[in-house]
């Protein structure tokens, strides 16, 4: 049986980052569909008691018009005669109901509440909504009992919706607290009005559904904007270890090749505690340029901005460096200043510098190495140019990424280079070389970086 903790378990940084997104969009999706759900409950509810109020005020306004006809004998028995001459009650239909007893309203099985307690006094001959009679007398009793106007959903004998509508009357000269003498029941066809109703309610489904899922796209978009640092982060983390991996492991293996040797006593141990000696300055080195690259690819190391005279920086930057029987020169025209940190533009220099003279020379030849500081406008520039063999075109499209120097080494110098010229608002380029070799141009702004950088 599989063990959930253990998959858990096993889940990257980024896994996790990316679950937390997905759970974001979705908890965002759900957030807007229960509003959207409960607007559209609200929405449809509101218009069904809006065509319905709509059709209890006509048909109030009909049966209170046909109340007025109505008359009663000397008696007190209803009089049906100037209604029925005077008002049309076949459409809309329009029937009258008493109850058997004028003076009271029976209580019990029969009582108005009850198909039987009720009398049909007047029914349309052909109305032109055919209803049963113990529905109307159903809506009759309900208005009789409630001694108020009562109104109800219905359908036809044919199955059509309709709306009903009582309302009760009293006898001529009744007192306050008189029984009603009967109600008037009016019929209205609801079908249109239902027809309008049903489509909203569609309408609004399917403008909830759109908008749920509009709203889980622009959740899964802001969702991914959120978490974007944090798997940038990660991504510099993982490419850090991997470049501290990559670079470590050739010394590393070195040193250990080295130190068996030793312990064999194949070698001499001048040459091992030089050959260690230089082992532990290239993994020195290494490390350093790792740990500048990570500070810069996460913005951990702020620019100590200051005044620099980056002709002096470069000859010194030349003076240090390692050339071992090749040629640097250097032309400064004048005095070229900028606003930079003077550690990284000095590291980015003496990668510039290192990298000529490291891959800029045909085997067996010694390097010619060639550097220019000048100024063009509010730009800077530092150029490196060698007579080697060239830039691989391999590479060319991607020389200022790790691994891609393309002569075995690691491409850290290159990189490094780059970002500092990024970091400071400048650039840095590579292209053919006037004698066919490499030429590298570092460009830093003369103002100095920008107020973001």
């Amino acid at each position: 049986m599989r063990n959930p903790f253990r998959a858990r378990r096993a889940l990257t940084p980024t896994a996790r980052v990316r679950r937390l997104r997905r759970r974001i969009t979705i908890l965002f999706a759900l957030t807007s569909a229960a509003g959207l759900v409960a607007m559209a409950v609200l929405a449809v509810r509101s218009d069904g008691v809006r065509w319905r109020e709509q059709l209890d005020r006509a048909m109030s306004a009909d049966t209170n018009w046909a109340l007025g006809l109505l008359e009663t004998d000397e008696d007190g028995r209803l009089d049906t005669e100037v209604l029925l001459d005077n008002a049309g009650t076949a459409c809309p239909p329009l029937f009258l109901l008493a109850v058997p007893s004028a003076s009271s309203v029976p209580d019990g099985p029969d009582g108005p509440d009850t198909p039987g307690g009720l009398v049909v006094e007047h029914a349309p001959d052909r109305p032109c909504l055919t209803v049963s009679t113990a529905s109307v007398r159903q809506a009759a009793a309900t208005a009789v009992r409630a001694d108020e106007p009562r109104s109800r959903d219905a359908r036809t004998v044919d199955g059509e919706p309709v709306r009903m509508f009582a309302l009760p009357f009293y006898p001529p000269d009744a007192e306050e607290d008189a029984l009603p003498q009967g109600a008037l029941v009016t019929v209205a066809d609801a079908s249109a009005q239902r027809a309008d109703h049903r489509r909203l309610t569609w309408v609004v489904t399917g403008g909830c559904a759109l908008l749920v899922l509009l709203s889980a796209g622009v959740g899964h978009l802001l969702s991914g904007r959120a978490v974007r640092p944090a798997l940038e982060v990660l991504d510099r983390q993982e490419a850090f270890l991997t470049d501290a991996a990559h670079d470590l492991r050739t010394p590393a293996a070195s040193l250990r090749t080295l130190a068996e040797t030793a312990l064999r006593g194949e070698t001499d141990s001048t040459d091992v505690h030089r050959r260690t000696l230089r082992l532990a300055e290239t993994m020195g080195t290494l490390v350093d340029g790792l740990l500048t690259r990570a500070r810069l690819m996460s913005g951990t190391a702020p620019l100590a901005v200051e005044p620099l005279r980056l002709d002096q920086l470069v000859e010194a930057v030349v003076e240090d460096a390692a050339t071992e029987g090749q040629r640097v020169a250097v032309r400064a025209p004048g005095a070229v200043v900028v606003a930079a940190d003077p550690d990284l533009v000095r590291r980015a220099v003496a990668n510039l510098v290192g990298n000529a003279l490291v891959h800029g020379h045909l085997p067996g030849e010694r390097a010619e190495v060639e550097v220019t500081v000048g100024g063009e406008g509010a730009t800077a520039t530092v150029t490196v140019e060698d007579a080697g063999p060239g830039l691989p075109p391999e590479v060319a499209g991607a020389l200022f990424d790790r691994f891609r120097s393309g002569s075995g080494s690691t491409g850290l110098g290159l990189s490094i280079a780059s970002w500092v010229a990024h970091a400071h608002g400048g650039s840095l380029t590579a292209e053919t070389g006037r004698r066919g070799g490499a030429r590298f141009v570092l460009r830093l702004p003369a103002g100095g970086p920008p107020s973001d950088g």
